[in-house]
């Protein structure tokens, strides 16, 4: 079996890492890859929005399967193009990828099928949703109305931060388009929460808690995520089905209804209060740290899972964890998530990985002139599983520092909520 998985960051670094352990691969390519993904794959340098050369590639090459790392190709409906070739794809449909590319769309699924959510409205322009705000109470949550690469929310404590940040969804700062949603604040704990899904059956994964906010104590901007750890221990069986009762199978007839089969992985982000989940939104990929620290927990074989999903199997499949916890503490570069530098040489990383249960996997590196070079926003991951959390946080942080680059920055609070018994 020939697998190709289209992404550049550490979710398919990750992906890379878990199917390279499968008997069932024969060989494994990425486009455009990176310096870490390169451990297991060919890189390609191809333009993951290039649909028609990755359709050359994968036709001459006898690729079995297409795995979809990041939201913008999906969303750009390369599932749909490479099936009119007959290409097997790990990734939703353009109809059903509108989950994450439309929040007003997830919002109408929730309502049709009585999902718990909060409540919102939609606007299309500024003085409609500014007279909106002004009846409401703080703090506001504004949304844009498209993909925004995990950045296009803003939670605001008074009217004038609101109307900013109205302004910049109209002005077209998160590239997004000019529709804006305006959603009931919920409060409570975040929670991610996977599951594979093969159009008629639904598979769960494992749970996650991610860390969205640049700074310790979750403070400063929204980012892409600094950090996750799972499983959470608020997942408990009860709440898990929950989510699966209440807003994950509701979701899929909800989709059916409408004549759209969803085919690969659901991830819901969750607000859990006093055990009741409700849904936030949902993105059609695998979540980016999460997933690094959720593959380095799972022990059976990956690639298989994803065949089985694509073909429809998943009936009855048993997954295996391993029994540990895991965590990911993203390494950034100064001035993340708006400009960073880019040309710092990284250290290290061979140090760091000498512990047997870290793992650091590339987010935004780049050979330069040799050299191994700082050249993303968020720039590597650093991984560990243990017995104990408390245990993998001081494997991931004694790691982190044996690298150094210049204007490294990280959070120091990972896992948190958890090791503070906060609920």
């Amino acid at each position: 079996m020939n697998i190709l998985i289209i992404g550049s960051g550490g979710r398919e670094h990750a992906i890379a890492m878990a199917l390279s352990k499968s008997p069932i691969k024969n060989q494994l390519f990425a486009l455009p890859g990176n310096p870490g993904i390169n451990e297991y794959c060919e890189c390609i340098d191809i333009d993951p929005s290039n649909f028609r050369e990755i359709k050359n590639f994968s036709k001459n090459n006898n690729i079995d399967l297409v795995i979809v790392g990041p939201e913008v190709p999906i969303c750009e409906g390369i599932t749909d193009y490479l099936k009119e070739y007959k290409i097997d794809v790990f990734a939703p449909s353009l109809e059903a990828s509108k989950l994450e590319s439309s929040k007003k769309f997830t919002k109408e699924i929730a309502f049709e099928n009585n999902i718990p959510t909060g409540e919102a409205k939609w606007f299309d322009n500024y003085a409609d949703a500014c007279l909106y705000l002004e009846k409401l109470e703080a703090p506001y949550v504004i949304k844009a109305d498209g993909l925004a690469a995990g950045k296009g929310v803003a939670i605001c404590e008074d009217l004038n931060g609101a109307k900013n940040s109205l302004e910049d969804v109209f002005n077209g700062k998160f590239g997004s388009g000019q529709s804006v949603l305006i959603e009931e604040f919920l409060y409570g704990q975040e929670l991610s929460y996977f599951a594979i899904t093969d159009g008629k059956e639904i598979l769960p994964l494992i749970g996650a808690q991610d860390h969205k906010p640049l700074l310790d104590k979750d403070e400063g901007p929204n980012t892409g995520g600094m950090g996750a750890y799972c499983p959470p221990p608020m997942l408990s069986t009860e709440l898990e089905n929950k989510i699966m009762n209440q807003i994950l199978e509701p979701t899929i007839y909800g989709l059916r209804k409408r004549g759209i089969e969803y085919k690969g992985v659901l991830f819901a982000g969750l607000m859990v209060r006093d055990n009741q989940p409700s849904l936030i939104e949902y993105n059609i990929r695998f979540g980016d740290p999460e997933t690094q620290a959720l593959l380095m927990l799972m022990k059976s074989d990956f690639a298989e899972l994803l065949f089985e999903t694509v073909n429809g199997n998943i009936n009855n499949y048993n997954l295996e964890w391993e029994k540990k916890k895991a965590i990911t503490v993203v390494l950034a570069n100064e001035g993340y998530p708006s400009q960073y530098n880019k040309n710092s040489e990284i250290y290290g990383i061979e140090d760091a990985e000498k512990n047997p249960n870290v793992k650091v996997f590339h987010a935004g590196t780049s050979i330069i002139d040799g050299s191994l070079i700082a050249t993303g926003g968020r720039v590597l991951n650093v991984t560990s599983i243990a017995d104990t959390l408390e245990l993998a946080r001081e494997h991931a942080y004694s790691a982190i520092e044996k690298i150094t680059y210049k204007g490294k920055v990280y959070r120091n609070d990972i896992a948190w909520r958890a090791l503070s018994k906060i609920t």
